[in-house]
């Protein structure tokens, strides 16, 4: 199995003690830290951050603690970094990348995400990458037009059921079809009623008369992201990297 003999052994002496429950994951914390930060500090240092907005090397010789600590606790508490908080207000800002919790809608179908990845091909044979750079050593060679793939994808924020496909251009009618074929597919796995559509500001989405169409044939409301925020419709890019970075 391409283990030790000892992780053999522990993982069946679990199974034997506590059957299938003794198989998940454990947390790798000691049972007891004497030298941890006591609670009341901790809570010193929380209260200090909420009143005077200041990081570590601030926070750190005004309590007599060294920075390193502060920051520890700072982070074992989840308290947001200084740059994500109105400098004002304290209060984390909403279009910040970073927030607290991560959403998720209540029920499949609720809002799915739909974006596409546009990636250059790949000549027959490999590129210059796999045969060297005399691959594009003529002015034939160099000037040659591979072309790009478009991957689309849809994914399902509350269940992350994602479907994707490798279509020829990013056009109004080619993007239209696509959402109702994947709706089709969702329809397969149960999720027959699709309530919003979230996509970008890309001309095709927003302009075209056959992307307005299939919004009505599903009964979706289509939602676009806030120009210059990418990270809003994140799920789907998130997936997108993984497809096209993982293995064929």
């Amino acid at each position: 199995m391409g283990i030790s003999r000892q992780c053999a052994h522990r993982w069946i002496a679990r199974f034997d003690a506590e059957g299938e429950a003794g198989l998940g994951d454990r947390s790798s914390r000691p049972h007891s830290s004497p030298r941890r930060t006591p609670a009341a500090v901790e809570a010193a240092v929380i209260a200090a951050r909420h009143e005077h907005r200041r990081g570590q090397d601030w926070l750190g010789p005004e309590l007599g603690m060294p920075a390193r600590t502060v920051s520890r606790v700072l982070r074992r508490h989840h308290t947001p970094y200084l740059r994500t908080l109105d400098p004002l207000t304290g209060e984390v800002i909403r279009s910040s990348k970073t927030t607290a919790v991560r959403y998720e809608r209540d029920r499949p179908g609720e809002l799915v995400h739909v974006d596409v990845k546009k990636i250059g091909r790949i000549p027959d044979g490999g590129g210059w990458k796999a045969h060297g750079r005399s691959m594009g050593s003529t002015s034939a060679k160099k000037k040659a037009r591979i072309g790009y793939d478009y991957v689309h994808s849809m994914v399902d924020d509350h269940s992350r059921l994602a479907y994707s496909e490798i279509l020829p251009d990013e056009k109004g009618a080619t993007c239209a079809a696509f959402i109702l074929r994947a709706a089709e597919h969702f329809a397969g796995h149960g999720i027959t009623t699709i309530e919003r559509v979230i996509t970008d500001n890309h001309f095709s989405y927003r302009h075209s008369t056959d992307v307005k169409n299939a919004m009505t044939a599903l009964g979706a409301t289509h939602k676009f992201i806030k120009p210059h925020c990418p990270w809003q419709n994140g799920k789907v890019c998130e997936h997108q990297e993984r497809r096209c970075t993982g293995p064929v």
